[in-house]
């Protein structure tokens, strides 16, 4: 399989993930009724459904009431393309190819959904958990220790956090915490964690101090934490044998 069929399959599940983010959050089948345009209800024809070719053809609107596409739509479509395109560059034609697309592809739908409604589905954590357990086990990338470890780990420091600050983050990012930890073991989590952690607190500290939000106004964390994970999946192991090999110096 070419680097441009990966890109093409990226379109293709970018166009599903547009589907998850539009009706998990309200609770919709994914699978009926097809898709339609959110404004007229017309529904959309399979050669208007083409990841970005309809766009191009439509002029970025509605075929039946002229409305525009939503950006969001081929920005998705675009991100899982160049991200699966990522991770075939990384691990090739691997097992762990296909653990890092499915991780990828539910970071980037937690990310929309948290910033168009601030929930994490537990649709897809949860689950997400499970097949990151499955993963490790399947591809024996990591061992059982080193996977349960980063669930509770993972987890863990959010219900702490959850508990100091009472409720000031929500349960959806400890479930995408013990989420990552299962698919990235205890180790190169915790990098991802700290990046997602640094990354939203200087977003925080700024819009705070641009008056945009105030101390007790909700900012979605989920996104920040997928930017970690997707950080830790290409980065996280290098990261962590460089900083063990440095202290054992």
């Amino acid at each position: 399989m070419s680097l441009a069929v990966v890109a093409v399959f990226g379109l293709l599940l970018g166009s599903f993930l547009n589907v998850v983010i539009a009706r998990l959050p309200e609770r919709r089948s994914l699978l009926a009724p097809r898709s339609a345009c959110p404004v007229c209800g017309a529904p959309i024809a399979w050669y208007d459904n083409v990841p970005l070719v309809s766009l191009v053809v439509l002029r970025g609107r509605c075929r039946a009431c002229a409305t525009p596409i939503p950006w969001r739509y081929p920005l998705v479509e675009a991100t899982t393309a160049v991200l699966l395109a990522g991770a075939w560059v990384e691990f090739g034609p691997t097992l762990e190819f296909a653990v890092a697309a499915a991780l990828l592809a539910a970071l980037l739908a937690i990310t929309v959904i948290d910033l168009r409604h601030q929930i994490i589905p537990d649709a897809i954590t949860l689950p997400g958990i499970l097949a990151g357990i499955t993963a490790n086990v399947a591809t024996r990338h990591l061992g059982w220790a080193d996977v349960a470890l980063g669930i509770v780990l993972g987890g863990g420091i959010f219900f702490v956090i959850i508990v100091a600050s009472r409720g000031g983050m929500g349960a959806g990012d400890m479930k995408l915490g013990a989420m990552l930890g299962a698919f990235l073991g205890w180790k190169i989590a915790l990098f991802g964690l700290m990046v997602g952690v640094v990354l939203g607190g200087a977003w925080a500290v700024a819009l705070m101090a641009l008056g945009v939000r105030g101390r007790k106004d909700a900012i979605p964390f989920g996104p920040f934490l997928a930017i970690g994970g997707a950080t830790a999946l290409f980065w996280g192991e290098g990261v962590v044998k460089w900083y063990v090999s440095g202290l054992r110096m």
